[in-house]
């Protein structure tokens, strides 16, 4: 019987899916412990006066529980966007940026263009992009969650 020894690395079809598995692995503990932490400091006499007035759990969560946790979870998503954006470590470890570039991130890139092909300039302004990609995607995560609204 033969075996069959799979690159998943060095296959171009699936190294980015390998990578993307790992980070995801690797980034779920800390706003599970966030999450858990928010939601031991929700005031439980408004879950136990909700309770009394006749509401279920699931809209116990959704009008209390939830808005209470809505700066944690607003601080849990643009940390994981700023994270994905700047995945390098991984890459550099795992692949260098391979199999023809399709691993290739921005952070990556930014790298590569500097320091491997030393173009100070560009890489410097790749980067610069990137803060504001990161900074148009924080303020709309602002916007959508609503932070900062005088309710």
């Amino acid at each position: 019987m033969l075996e069959k020894n799979v690159s998943w690395l060095g296959n171009e079809s699936t190294a980015i899916w390998c990578i993307i598995l790992i980070l995801l692995t690797t980034s779920i503990g800390q706003p599970i412990v966030l999450y858990v932490a928010a939601l031991g400091n929700v005031d439980q006499s408004l879950v136990e006066a909700a309770e009394v007035d006749g509401a279920t759990k699931m809209q116990s969560f959704w009008r209390i529980k939830w808005p209470s946790i809505m700066p944690t979870t607003l601080y849990i998503l643009i940390i994981t966007t700023i994270n994905s954006f700047q995945c390098f470590a991984l890459i550099q470890l795992l692949t260098s940026g391979g199999p023809n570039n399709s691993t290739m991130t921005i952070m990556y890139y930014i790298y590569y263009q500097a320091f491997k092909l030393n173009r100070y300039g560009y890489g410097n302004a790749v980067g610069i992009i990137l803060a504001l990609i990161i900074a148009v995607f924080s303020a709309i995560q602002f916007k959508v969650t609503g932070s900062g609204k005088n309710d």
